[in-house]
């Protein structure tokens, strides 16, 4: 093999895949998404769920956040912190398991979050997703305070190219995972886009947690 043929070989592996269309990926996600099917449930106080007033609003939604930055190029992510609520974790990738359930980081390490491979990358034009548990059976896990999040929060995301994108959260809902809003929640907004996604909502030992936290972000700022 010749030199040119090994760099376009490693140029190749390097480029992101062409990803599915949003249309698709929601369907897939609408019909399927969890990320604690068997959480544990089993302490004296659940998570925090997210206030009404915490819900996203159409001005923000509509991207009134004044000038924001030029989207990045393509970036894998690496770790991803929330000073409000003491969240520092490494980012593993993620795609959709073989049930059609978005995949999540192992269980048995409670520090640990996923970015979804399917959508686009932080910071990217378009609605970037990372997804962690809530608990596992040992106890609070890497977005267990999430609901507990405010507007105005700050969430970064340091990507391996060595740039972080800054995300300001405009909202913060939980919805059914039986009536998940899988437009409103993935859509490109025109704009780079955080969702964060844990579960939320009501727990039973049968089903599980049944809804999930979702926090909305718009990047704000790039370090």
């Amino acid at each position: 093999m010749s030199g040119y043929e090994l760099s376009e070989m490693l140029e190749e592996e390097e480029r992101p895949k062409k990803r599915a269309p949003w249309g698709v990926i929601a369907l897939v996600l609408l019909t399927g998404l969890a990320l604690v099917r068997n959480g544990s449930g089993e302490f004296d106080v659940g998570p925090p769920q997210p206030a009404s007033a915490a819900a996203a609003d159409a001005r923000a939604a509509q991207g009134a956040f004044g000038r924001a930055p030029a989207p990045l190029p393509y970036g894998v992510p690496d770790r991803v912190r929330i000073s409000a609520i003491q969240v520092d974790a490494p980012v593993m990738p993620v795609g959709l398991d073989v049930d059609g359930w978005v995949g999540a980081p192992p269980p048995e390490d409670p520090n640990l979050a996923g970015w979804f491979t399917g959508a686009v990358s932080p910071g990217e034009k378009g609605t970037a997703v990372v997804v962690g548990h809530v608990d596992n059976q040992q106890g609070p896990a890497v977005f267990y305070g999430l609901g507990a999040l405010k507007k105005g929060n700050r969430v970064e995301v340091a990507r391996k190219d060595g740039k972080t994108a800054v995300f300001e959260i405009y909202g913060i809902e939980v919805f059914e995972k039986n009536n998940f809003p899988g437009d409103r929640v993935y859509a490109s907004k025109g704009a780079p886009e955080l969702r964060v996604i844990t579960c939320g909502g009501g727990f039973s030992k049968l089903n599980g947690y049944d809804g999930n936290v979702v926090v909305f972000a718009r990047l704000v700022e790039v370090h």
